[in-house]
């Protein structure tokens, strides 16, 4: 839980590096997640000598056990004054994140090309000092403190990603609801800052807590996942997968995953579409997954040269939006389920590609679920029209859950105002209990949100998956006063304003 206090905190922080110079909040988030993971570093060794300590049996050090080595820890260049700080950092403490592995994790991987954009060193000892008073080692606090840094990411990447609501994540994660009982494996191949994977380990977290294991914190409930335990080598080291070719994204996805628990995320630098991806990841790009969520970017066309084969002899087509669902497709085990966001375009574009996608998903797979989305639910990074697919890889589709969402529970507008008492709200819920409780003999009232429409219709409306080709609109009968009434009651109102103004004029003598 994030108090007024530790927002305050990181609102000064972020204040610090805008009045410093750093303004693109991108770079911002990166910086900070560097000098967080400088102080993270620093804090995990010394567990780790305090356990060697104990049990008298060495470890593998983060930092060289020589002077040059120790002055790289956080609790030592904090103290350096502002001239000497920032070259220190820069040319020192930088450079030796490239060659850092942490619990197996291959940080090293995300750090190679980090730069210290900080130029001021005022402001380097500014955040260096508010970063050591953020209580990083606190549980669920610094995860939560992240989410709120994540919060203030109010553009675009450089290839149009963006963060997804966290409330849209969790309605997802729920739907799908994953399960550690069969050792499930989670990936998102467009990861960006992480937010599913982070919220399929809150949703594990809740599902493994026992009664006993909830804690009543302040009036919030905190769920210890006391029933993970057994499971735990299996979310250390397989559970969560993810991959986004921007470099910056998968720093903040590393961070966010590090932040929440997962000491080594198995996530890398990789284009999930290209040619290349097979070839490097062979296990995860086939037949490997039971459950994916993504929301991947819709950045337009790629050249049929970049995109591996096997997805082009799916869906011939250059659309990013058409090809991550052939991926997904293919990188999901047989039975695997996927929710995923796309443009209302996929659903009822007329194009070969897009038809030939739909009829793939109805008559090859199950399709199970099209969810509506509200038009502003990505503002401000864009006004888009998207859906949620639910679909399970195999199998044939029965009849398909559809739900109007008009209200997410914020204002649609640019400043995505909280509308209600709870951050799940609006139709989240509704839509969660009619999807759990769903059952197509009943739910066949078109006018309503949730309906069900079979297959057949689907096939015979050349697999249009749009809601309003099938959702029925009520026209209520407005009765009018005749027109001669109306004009009658207009002179009336006519003469008693022309009154008014007689007194009036009278008054002023």
């Amino acid at each position: 839980m994030i108090t007024g206090s530790l927002k305050s905190s990181v609102d000064k922080l972020w204040e610090e590096f805008w009045t410093g110079g750093v303004t693109n909040p991108l770079t911002v988030i990166e910086q900070i997640s560097f000098l967080m993971f400088a102080r993270l570093l620093d804090i995990n060794e010394s567990r780790n000598e305090k356990k060697a300590q104990r049990t008298n049996k060495p470890f593998r050090r983060i930092f060289p056990d020589t002077d040059e080595g120790q002055a790289l820890r956080w609790h030592k260049f904090k103290h350096l004054g502002a001239e000497n700080m920032l070259p220190h950092v820069r040319d020192k403490v930088f450079p030796h994140f490239k060659s850092v592995a942490i619990e197996g994790a291959k940080f090293g991987e995300y750090m190679k090309d980090a730069q210290l954009m900080i130029q001021k060193p005022s402001l380097l000892v500014s955040a260096v000092n508010m970063i050591d008073a953020l209580p990083l080692t606190e549980g669920d606090t610094k995860g939560d403190l992240y989410e709120y840094l994540l919060s203030k990411l109010t553009t675009a990447g450089i290839n149009g990603q963006f963060r997804t609501p966290r409330h849209i994540i969790r309605l997802m994660v729920e739907m799908l609801d994953p399960s550690l009982e069969h050792n499930e494996v989670i990936g998102d191949p467009a990861c960006g800052t992480g937010g599913f994977l982070v919220e399929a380990m809150h949703y594990l977290q809740r599902k493994y807590t026992s009664p006993e294991g909830i804690i009543d914190h302040e009036g919030e409930k905190i769920y210890s996942g006391d029933l993970l335990e057994p499971h735990r080598e299996h979310i250390q080291n397989n559970l969560i997968h993810g991959f986004d070719f921007d470099v910056t994204m998968l720093r903040i996805a590393a961070m966010n995953l590090l932040l929440h628990g997962i000491d080594a995320p198995d996530i890398h630098y990789q284009d999930t579409l290209s040619s290349g991806f097979p070839d490097k990841f062979p296990q995860q790009a086939q037949n490997f997954f039971d459950v994916i969520l993504a929301n991947p970017p819709f950045k337009g066309s790629l050249d049929f040269e970049d995109v591996h084969s096997s997805l082009l002899a799916q869906v011939k087509t250059k659309k990013t939006e058409l090809l991550f669902v052939a991926l997904i497709l293919r990188m999901l085990k047989n039975g695997g389920r996927s929710a995923t966001i796309v443009p209302d375009g996929v659903l009822f574009g007329s194009s070969k590609a897009h038809v030939a996608l739909r009829e793939m998903l109805v008559e090859k797979n199950q399709l199970e679920a099209v969810i509506s989305l509200p038009s502003g639910v990505f503002r401000p990074y864009a006004g888009v029209s998207t859906g949620i697919l639910i679909f399970t890889k195999g199998g044939k589709t029965g009849d398909v859950f559809f739900y109007d969402m008009q209200d997410d529970g914020f204002s649609l507008d640019d400043k995505r105002t909280q509308l209600y008492g709870s951050t799940f709200d609006g139709d989240l819920p509704d839509c969660l209990i009619r999807w759990k409780g769903k059952d197509p003999q009943k739910d066949t009232d078109r006018t309503a949100k949730a309906f069900f429409v079979k297959t057949e219709e689907i096939r015979e409306k050349n697999y249009d998956l749009s809601l309003n080709r099938y959702k029925e609109t009520v026209y209520e009968e407005v009765q009018y006063e005749p027109p001669r009434e109306i004009l009658k009651k207009l002179k009336a109102l006519e003469n008693e304003i022309m009154r008014d103004l007689d007194e009036l004029e009278g008054m002023l003598g």
